[in-house]
């Protein structure tokens, strides 16, 4: 559970987004013992936890968004409103090195506590009812490792915090993916509707395109004229579950505009080439920047990963012709683009584009260039002087 301040009411300068609607995308999911595909993702064999074996001999806890009922068609509907047993501490997920999700934020809360910053909690589910109201007080907003589902008052509460000089750092990777949308009077009960493209385990049939609580049609924000692009500077782009890789920086991180990123930082250090998550900060799900997907003009790609093995893929909704080259090794496309740029009214938006980021903060007792830039830019986001 998420204890946020009083309604209404900031108690510190910055607030930590925490992505509940994402938790419960994956709350009680089964893909570990009913998903024929995962160990060829995970490239190894799956080590089922206590948790997977309770969740599958009880089905009446409720399926996750990945599964499917037993006529091959797709959970469209998920509720936090049950025991969810794979969102909790010490739980270690079949995905990747097993830190997801719930998991691999706690890396934050972790950092955070550790570097002794004050912060707010708010949720998901509270964005989505009240908007940017609830961000207004804060300078900064620091989302989560995974922010991959997103409704329509979601997207619009962020955008219109961003647009009146918002500050968020955006610490993970696949966010504002899939549109959901929550029951009017259910409060923590979400609906999805995987139309027409993008990484699905089930593909919603024709006519079911549209979310039965609002009548949105549902499917990827991409699809719908809003990538993340336009919001965090980046979108997804590829994925793979062996091991992360790292960043080297690029020419923009020399621009002035992100000396203060780079404080204390060499300008040749591999950055993240360490980390809990696959051994690297860049891994498992990774955005890049694209002009053509509404990166805004002014950003600056500061860094970007590389050497990723051939268990990355490029993520369908980009591959108009299957071809042999879209893999890691092959395809510039598979790679993370930790980018900034400014917005309207003295805001900025700063990306890590990698799920894997903050499972690399803790390495060598917190004194490392992954700690170092994300401490940076989150003074520097405190700060009241304006960006330009």
């Amino acid at each position: 559970f998420a204890v946020r301040p009083p309604r209404g009411r900031a108690t510190a300068d910055f607030a930590v987004l925490l992505p509940t609607v994402s938790y419960m995308a994956y709350a009680n999911d089964h893909s570990s013992v009913d998903a024929d595909e995962a160990e060829m993702m995970m490239g190894r064999l799956i080590t089922l936890q206590p948790a997977d074996l309770f969740i599958d001999e009880h089905r009446e806890l409720g399926l996750g968004l990945y599964d499917t009922h037993s006529d091959g068609s797709g959970v469209c509907y998920s509720s936090r409103l049950r025991p969810i047993v794979n969102m909790r501490p010490k739980y270690s997920a079949w995905v990747g090195s097993g830190l997801w999700q719930f998991n691999a934020d706690t890396h934050l809360f972790d950092w955070l506590e550790e570097k002794g910053f004050t912060y707010d909690v708010i949720t998901d589910e509270d964005l989505h009812f009240e908007g940017a109201d609830l961000l207004k007080p804060y300078r900064a907003v620091v989302s989560g490792t995974h922010p991959e589902y997103q409704s329509t008052a979601m997207w619009d509460g962020m955008r219109g915090y961003l647009d009146t000089g918002g500050r968020l750092m955006y610490m993970g990777g696949d966010g504002w993916y899939w549109r959901v949308a929550f029951h009017e009077s259910a409060a923590g009960v979400i609906e999805v509707r995987r139309a027409e493209d993008g990484i699905r385990t089930w593909l919603a049939e024709p006519g079911e395109y549209h979310h039965s609580f609002t009548g949105e049609y549902g499917g990827l924000w991409r699809r719908l004229g809003r990538p993340p692009n336009v919001l965090v500077g980046t979108g997804f782009s590829a994925q793979g579950f062996d091991a992360s890789s790292y960043y080297t920086r690029q020419h923009d991180s020399t621009d002035p505009r992100a000396a203060f990123i780079f404080e204390g930082i060499g300008a040749d250090d591999r950055i993240g080439d360490f980390g809990l998550i696959g051994g690297g900060a860049a891994g498992l799900e990774l955005d890049r920047a694209d002009p053509l997907l509404g990166t805004p003009p002014n950003t600056l790609v500061l860094a970007s990963s590389g050497n990723h093995t051939d268990l990355y893929l490029v993520v369908c909704e980009e591959v108009a012709v299957t071809t042999p080259n879209l893999t890691g090794s092959q395809s510039p496309l598979v790679r993370a683009d930790m980018t900034f740029h400014e917005r309207a009214g003295g805001g900025a938006v700063f990306a890590t584009s990698s799920i894997a980021w903050c499972g690399s903060l803790s390495h060598n007792g917190y004194d490392n260039n992954v700690s170092r830039i994300t401490e940076n830019v989150l003074r520097r986001f405190l700060d009241a002087e304006p960006f330009v």
